[in-house]
């Protein structure tokens, strides 16, 4: 499988995972963030059962930041110094890249 379709999780992942930092003295955010991610599963990859949610396919994974980017782009977004909506998706993305570690070789 070639590494271009990873290029916009790879990006997502350069940009939001110094976010995480955030997490020790902002709890609003990590809520936010959790709620991304539950809901990126559930608009992705659909209810799973149990407790422990299985990892993301990367490819659409990735459409998705780019897709999700792309309009960002159109509507002129900027990142706040804060977090919004966008900022909590994008970490979200990110969180579930280093998470199921999609971005690195497989072992097989």
């Amino acid at each position: 499988m070639s590494e271009v379709p990873f290029v916009p999780l790879a990006r997502v992942a350069d940009a939001y995972s110094p976010r995480f930092a955030e997490f020790a003295f902002e709890p609003g955010f990590v809520a936010s963030v959790d709620q991304h991610v539950a809901d990126l599963r559930e608009q992705l990859w659909g209810p799973e059962p149990g407790l422990v949610a299985g990892a993301p396919d990367p490819e659409d994974l990735s459409d998705y930041a780019l897709g999700f980017q792309d309009a960002l782009t159109e509507i002129g977004w900027r990142e706040p110094v804060g977090y919004d909506y966008a900022v909590c998706r994008l970490t979200a993305v990110s969180w579930l890249v280093r998470e199921h570690r999609l971005l690195e070789p497989d072992p097989h």
